[in-house]
C-alpha cells in the first residue's frame, strides 16, 4: 500500500520534496536528497535554472538564457562571499558557486576587555569601558588613589556625558543636547545619555529589541543570540539556516536538521526487529523486506518505518497540527491511527482529519530547549484482519527562544 506523509501549519510539500515554512513558529527542516527527474527537463528550452537570492541579499537580473548574467548584492551590514556575477552557460548551467552574505558586525566587547567590573560598550570599530568607582584607564586597569595626602586621579571623560550647547538668548542662557542626551548638572550645562534600553524594557509591545538591547552613547543597538542574524529593521532576529548555507559539521551519513537558532545532525538507521529485516529506501524511510509465507513474526512487523523532524519556537501556541499521515490507495475497509508506547502521550494526540488521514497534534505549549519524541502508527485492516502497519518516528525540536 502507498501512503503519503505531509506537514501541516502552512508547510505543505510532498514526500521527498523540499519545503520552506511561511510561519515564524515552525522551521523548515526537511529537504530533498534525491531527484528522479532532472530539473532542466522542467525548464523552457534554452534557459538555466532559476537562481535564488542569498539570505540577507538580492539577485539583480531575471534573464536566464545562455550568455545572460545575474548579479548579487548584500544588504547593508553584510558582505558578499563568492562570485558577484554568474553566467548562464551553453550547457544550461550557471558558472561559479552560489554566493552568500556574511554579517560585517564585529562585537568589540566579545573578548570582555574591561577589567575590575567595568561595563563594556560596543562602539563602531572600538569599545569603551565605563569604569566603576576607584578604577580608571582604557580598560579600568588602574586603581584610583584617594587619601588625605594624595589627590585622586581624575577619571577620563565618560562617553555617556557631554557638554551642552549653550547660547545667550535675550540675556538668558539656553542650553540644548544632542539627540539621545538630556540636560543634567546643577547649572544645566552638561548632557547625560538617555538609557533607551531601560526606558523601554517593560512589556513586549514596548521593547526596542526582540532579544537584547545594548545602550550606546546617544542611542542603542539590538543584538541577537548565536544562530540568528539581525533583521533589516535592526530590531528583530532572523534564524540562520545552517543546513541550507552549508554551515554545519554533519557527516555524509547524517541528515542536517535546521532548528530555530541552531541545527542538529541526526543519523537515521533502519530498525532491528526479530524475524524481519529492513532496507533503506530514502534518507528518512526504511521498508520491510519480503517475508517468507510461513514467518508470522515477520508479517506482524511494520511494513515501513519513517523518521520525521520538525522545529518549533519555545511556548508555541497549542493545539498545533504538526504532521499528517494518510493512504494514497486504500486496500482494506478500516484505518486506525494511534500513538505507540507511553512516551509523548501527555504532549501529543492523534485525530482524524478525514476517513483516510490521521493528524498529529501538539496539545500544549512547551518551554524550550527540549527534544520530544513520539511514534505514530497507522494500521490498515480488512474485516478485522491486519493488512499492514506503518510507523512514523516523529522528533520535535523546541528552541530555547520564543522567536
Amino acid at each position: 500500500m502507498n501512503y503519503a506523509e505531509t506537514y501541516t501549519t502552512g508547510l505543505g510539500g510532498q514526500k521527498g520534496c523540499s519545503f520552506r515554512s511561511r510561519t515564524r513558529a515552525v522551521a523548515n527542516v526537511f529537504s530533498c536528497r534525491e531527484a528522479s527527474v532532472p530539473i532542466a527537463s522542467f525548464l523552457p528550452p534554452g534557459t538555466c535554472p532559476l537562481l535564488e537570492a542569498p539570505p540577507n541579499g538580492r539577485r539583480l537580473g531575471k534573464a536566464r538564457g545562455a550568455g545572460h548574467e545575474v548579479h548579487f548584492v548584500c544588504e547593508p551590514g553584510y558582505e558578499l562571499l563568492g562570485p558577484e556575477t554568474r553566467v548562464c552557460l551553453h550547457s544550461l548551467s550557471w558558472s561559479g558557486q552560489q554566493p552568500r552574505c556574511r554579517s560585517e558586525y564585529v562585537d568589540d566587547c566579545a573578548s570582555a576587555p574591561c577589567l575590575n567590573g567595568g561595563a563594556c560598550v560596543d562602539a563602531v570599530n572600538q569599545f569603551i569601558c565605563s569604569c566603576p568607582k576607584s578604577w580608571t584607564g582604557a580598560t579600568c586597569q588602574t586603581a584610583m588613589i584617594n587619601t588625605s595626602s594624595t589627590a585622586a586621579t581624575p577619571s577620563p571623560p565618560s562617553p555617556f556625558t557631554r557638554p551642552a550647547t549653550c547660547a545667550q538668548v535675550q540675556g538668558v542662557t539656553r542650553c540644548s543636547c544632542e539627540a539621545g542626551f538630556s540636560i543634567a548638572g546643577r547649572d544645566s550645562t552638561s548632557c547625560t545619555d538617555i538609557d533607551e534600553c531601560s526606558l523601554f524594557h517593560a512589556g513586549r509591545a514596548g521593547r526596542l529589541c526582540l532579544h537584547a538591547c545594548v545602550n550606546t552613547p546617544g542611542g542603542y543597538r539590538c543584538t541577537c543570540p548565536d544562530g540568528y542574524n539581525l533583521a533589516r529593521d535592526g530590531r528583530n532576529c532572523k534564524d540562520v539556516d545552517e543546513c541550507a548555507d552549508m554551515r554545519h559539521d554533519c557527516t555524509r551519513e547524517q541528515l542536517c536538521v535546521n532548528t530555530f537558532g541552531a541545527f542538529r545532525c541526526v543519523l537515521v538507521d533502519c530498525p532491528r526487529i526479530r524475524n524481519a529485516t529492513y532496507a533503506k529506501t530514502s534518507p528518512t524511510r526504511c521498508e520491510r523486506n519480503p517475508c517468507p509465507v510461513d514467518n508470522k513474526g515477520c508479517l506482524k512487523a511494520p511494513n515501513s518505518v519513517s523518521h520525521r523532524f520538525l522545529s518549533v519556537v519555545s511556548k508555541v501556541s497549542a493545539p498545533l497540527p504538526l504532521f499528517r499521515m494518510s493512504v494514497a490507495r486504500r486496500l482494506g475497509d478500516t484505518l486506525r491511527f494511534g500513538l505507540l508506547g507511553a512516551r509523548g502521550q501527555h504532549l501529543f494526540a492523534v485525530r482524524r482529519s478525514d476517513r483516510q488521514t490521521g493528524e498529529l497534534l501538539l496539545t500544549r505549549p512547551v518551554e524550550g530547549p527540549a527534544t520530544l519524541e513520539v511514534d505514530l502508527e497507522m494500521t490498515e485492516l480488512e474485516r478485522g484482519t491486519t493488512l499492514g502497519r506503518y510507523v512514523t518516528k516523529f522528533t520535535l525540536f523546541v528552541s530555547q527562544y520564543e522567536f
